[in-house]
Parts: structure tokens; sequence; C-alpha cells
């Protein structure tokens, strides 16, 4: 539907490395799978959901394709940043010097917990002040990955769930295992959501949590966050979500289709008896 040439070397006068960033908008993001029959190496979705990314390497350049469906965040986002810095001068040569600076670190490239090499996460901050500048307010959800990402996730466990009280979430090993998926979703560059979604066998998954920051609630964005993560799990191939729901949230699970199911956890938790156990087929 759409290619645009995105990242680095699609700015011009800002020093970059060889690679090739593409963006490539699609109707049905599982179709793109079809380029790996084209000699592009297929990397799964990394750190952003419903985001597919290939890599093509050659003699001659190395392409990195991103692909999404259209109306993903990560479309605007990378416009954004791409158009502000080829509109302004000042701002483009500051991201050059940083760039340079962190070059300078023989540590630059070290990977931060096995996830991010340090060059990447460390631009992170001064992405966000061009995309502030470039008034970006579109909502995106990640997997966390950089670590202000779990500083925040940390923060919402603690105050929405813990309480002040607590000292220690007891479930902090969950942040390394790969049956847990811990997720942020930003509206702009302000992360004002968390989402705690653990992967069973038999193609369920259960949502531990998800959880929207206060002053952000009631305009609708515990609803987009539940959608968009129901479509992942749609994507790989899931059958059912199942949530234990409190009685206060349980009006917003039956609105979004969500019916009595047992939970039947295969890890055997106990379960608050004052939740009210609910799933949907997705």
């Amino acid at each position: 539907m759409e290619i645009h040439h995105i990242g680095s070397t699609s700015i011009p006068g800002l020093a970059a490395k060889q690679d090739i960033d593409i963006l490539c908008v699609v109707d049905q993001l599982a179709s793109s799978l079809a380029l790996q029959q084209e000699g592009y190496v297929f990397k799964n979705e990394i750190n952003i959901p419903l985001r597919y990314f290939f890599s093509k390497n050659s003699d001659f350049s190395n392409v990195n394709l991103h692909v999404t469906e259209a109306g993903h965040g990560f479309i605007d986002l990378n416009l954004r940043f791409r158009d502000y810095l080829r509109r302004h001068t000042d701002s483009r040569q500051a991201y050059q010097d940083l760039k340079y600076k962190l070059l300078q670190d023989p540590t630059s490239f070290e990977r931060v917990n096995g996830r991010f090499p340090k060059y990447t996460l460390e631009k992170h901050s001064f992405i966000n002040s061009i995309l502030d500048q470039a008034g970006y307010t579109g909502i995106t959800f990640n997997f966390c990955a950089h670590y202000a990402e779990w500083e925040a996730v940390k923060q919402f466990r603690q105050i929405y769930f813990f309480g002040p009280m607590q000292i220690d979430d007891p479930y902090t090993w969950t942040f390394n295992h790969p049956d847990h998926m811990h997720l942020v979703m930003y509206q702009g560059t302000t992360i004002i959501g968390y989402a705690h979604v653990q992967l069973w066998k038999e193609a369920r998954a259960a949502l531990r949590i998800i959880v929207i920051r206060e002053e952000n609630r009631n305009q609708g964005f515990g609803t987009q966050f539940l959608e968009l993560i129901e479509k992942w799990l749609r994507l790989k191939n899931y059958k059912s979500l199942q949530v234990e729901s409190s009685e206060e949230a349980l009006s917003f699970y039956r609105k979004h289709g969500y019916r009595d199911m047992p939970f039947n956890d295969p890890d055997g938790y106990e379960s608050d008896p004052r939740d009210t156990p609910v799933g949907k087929i997705l």
C-alpha cells in the first residue's frame, strides 16, 4: 500500500551507517512472510508488536525492512522524525553529534540485559525530544526494552497493584521469562499504559495485568490497548485470552465480549476468590 524510506539514510546531510531502512505498509501483515522467498530474512517483531522486521544484505547494500499494516503508530512516528530532521538543520546536527559521541564510547555496542546495544538505547531521549517538537501524539505499544520502560513498569505495578506499603514485587522474575510479555502503551512519547500477558500452552493466553495511568482513563485508551493485545495474539495464532477480573473491572471485560470461562491456571497459582474468571475466544 505504501513504501517509505526512513532512518538516518533518509535524511540528507546526516551521518549514517550503511544500513538502509525501508517501511512497507501492507493490508495483511501475515502476507509479508512471502518476502522470505525473495531473500529477506525474517527476524520477527523484536520490540514492536505488529511490526515485522526483515533484513536482506548483499555486496552493495544492507536493507532493514519494517512491515506494518495501515494505522500502526510506527508509521507516523518514523515519518514525523524523518521530516522534522529534514527541515531543521540544528536538530539534524545535534543528532549527528550525539551519534559520534556515542561511537567514541567503547561500550556502545554492548547489549544491555541481552536486549539492545547502548548505542540504540542512549538515543531514546533525543528521539523523544524531536517527536515532541514535531507534534507526535500517536498511539504505539512496545514490548519493554528500554530501561525507562522497565522503570515505568515497576511504577505501574507498585502504584496500582502492590500498593505503597509493599516493598518488593514478588513477580519481577517474570521480567526475564520467555512466557511472560510485558508491554507498555505510549501516547506520543509518554507511557500511559502497561500490560502483562502470560503465554500458556494449547494456544491460550492470560491477561495478568492491564492498566491505564489514572489521568488518562475514560478516554478509550483501555479499549484500544486491549484490542491491540487481542490483535497481536490472533496474529500469533492464540485462540483465547483469559482474565481473572476484579469486580470493578468486570463490566469493562463484559463490554468487550468476555464471558464466564474457567481460568484453569496451568501453573496452579491460587486465585483470589473475589475475582471472576472470564475469557474471550479470539
